[in-house]
């Protein structure tokens, strides 16, 4: 049977066993507070970032409505009320205008010219020519040419259209729509007549580098005249 330690011995042992556990506590505590240190960055970068999100996008991140542009501005050229040429507002040239606006008159003007030796066709024809051949066909049964032939021949007349475009009351792509007033000068002197044949509405298209009359009617009517 092994002899026991001696009582002073003994008392080495415990208190070096008391040393090593305390130093071993004392360890693990402050190896878990530098880890959890050395941790909290990483924990807390999350919600750093998520703050920075946030935060960027409150004061104008890209999309947001407060946005601000790093691009350089590019303000867009003006021109002063005094030098603008309003032409430059139509799909038109100047010159383009100006031909279909003649178009529109010489086809005022045929149709105030009669003379009652002739034929009708030769009236009508002189505004055939004038017009798009989808209107050529129907133009002598339409109401208005067909009825002031009847009036103008059965009175004998003889008389020179006349006319002048007031104004442009629309236009497209491709047409345009004049108000023109007419007259029909009469050089039969021994018959009153109303020279004033009153204002048309005379829509031309273009054709090529010509434009051709599409539709004529009394001005209060015609091409929107009776829209309010």
């Amino acid at each position: 049977m092994p002899n026991p330690l001696p009582e002073r011995a003994q008392r080495a042992v415990f208190i070096g066993l008391i040393i090593v556990l305390v130093a071993f506590g004392l360890y693990l505590s402050f190896g878990d507070f530098g880890q959890d240190a050395e941790e909290d960055p990483a924990a807390a970068s999350p919600e750093t970032e998520s703050g920075t999100s946030q935060e960027s996008e409150g004061t104008g991140g890209s999309g947001g409505p407060d946005a601000l542009s790093t691009a350089e501005p590019s303000p867009i050229p003006t021109t002063g009320a005094e030098d603008v040429n309003v032409l430059d507002w139509f799909p038109f040239t100047e010159e383009e205008l100006r031909t279909a606006g003649a178009a529109a008159r010489a086809f005022a003007e045929a149709y105030g010219t009669i003379d009652y030796t002739q034929s009708p066709e030769s009236y009508y024809a002189s505004m055939e020519e004038l017009a798009t051949d989808e209107f050529a066909v129907v133009l002598s049964d339409t109401s208005r040419v067909g009825a002031f032939w009847d009036q103008m021949s059965e009175a004998e007349a003889v008389a020179e259209g006349r006319a002048e475009v007031e104004s442009v009351r629309t236009f497209g792509e491709d047409s345009i729509t004049f108000v023109v007033t007419a007259q029909s000068i009469t050089e039969t002197g021994n018959a009153e007549f109303d020279e004033e044949l009153g204002e048309f509405a005379v829509t031309v298209v273009r054709s090529g580098d010509s434009w051709q009359v599409f539709d004529f009617q009394p001005a209060d009517v015609g091409q929107f005249g009776g829209e309010e």
